[in-house]
């Protein structure tokens, strides 16, 4: 268990770390982390990849509310917008969860591979988001949010990777699009991970201290770690060169997508 919970807690400090770098949600590195460090243990293939994305999402939980608060304190979360988007993200949390559960393994793992690979690319060609003047109807916030919050519970993120070019092209300053965005990751953490928990209750191939798809000792492990190195991560992104730690994450992404195709 001492060995487990290590690996737990350096998971914690290496998503911390990058995604204080490197300005992404975490869930990119813990899914990926989490399905090599449950392969270790032996647990069945079948389950590992819903365990890893639902306990994601769960650590998100506590490592959003905290960036949200800060947010919030510097006046970046555009409370108009959150509402408006609110509605969807709760819902389609909970749908992208339950596409999820009805899911193999190895089709989701593919999912994330290619998803993980179109971010790379992304990433790689420096595509920032688009500028746009005003911000759509409620109607279409409400769907942007539903799709937003099923693709990022289907995939264990907090959707900052969606919904900041979504809030720029809706006229949002980086700054508020990204205190926004944090906010918004709240809600498909909460509802993704419940959902989670539902779905994968009383699984038999489940490992001991787990609720569901959601591993508590990996989760404590993980937000122990991950929240004091993001600051650190943050600090580094200050004194390295922008365009090598781009490229250079860029290029741990895709290895890190083939590696779930191949």
């Amino acid at each position: 268990m001492l060995s487990i919970m290590a690996g737990y807690l350096a998971i914690g400090v290496l998503a911390g770390t990058l995604a204080g770098v490197f300005g992404v949600g975490g869930g990119l590195i813990i899914v990926p982390s989490l399905v090599f460090a449950f392969g270790l243990q032996g647990i069945d293939p079948a389950v590992v990849m819903h365990l890893a994305v639902g306990t994601s999402l769960a650590t998100i939980v506590v490592t959003g509310a905290s960036s949200t608060w800060g947010h919030v304190q510097k006046g970046g979360v555009r409370r108009g917008w959150f509402l408006a988007l609110l509605p969807g993200l709760m819902l389609g949390a909970v749908a992208g969860v339950c596409v999820a559960g009805n899911l193999s393994g190895g089709s989701l793992g593919t999912l994330f591979g290619l998803f993980v690979i179109l971010v790379a690319g992304k990433m790689a060609l420096g595509l920032g988001p688009k500028l746009g003047a005003a911000a759509p109807g409620r109607l279409a916030m409400g769907a942007a949010g539903g799709v937003i919050g099923a693709v990022s519970a289907l995939f264990g993120i907090g959707g900052g990777t969606l919904t900041v070019p979504w809030l720029s092209r809706c006229g949002a300053r980086m700054t508020d699009a990204v205190g926004t965005s944090a906010a918004c990751g709240l809600p498909i953490a909460i509802f993704g991970a419940m959902t989670f928990i539902v779905v994968g209750w009383g699984n038999p191939e489940l490992p001991p201290w787990s609720t569901g798809f959601v591993s508590w000792p990996a989760f404590l492990g993980i937000v122990l770690t991950s929240v004091p190195f993001a600051r650190l991560g943050v600090r580094l992104a200050h004194v390295l060169p922008a365009h090598v730690l781009r490229l250079a994450f860029a290029t741990l992404l895709a290895g890190v997508g083939l590696r779930f195709l191949l």
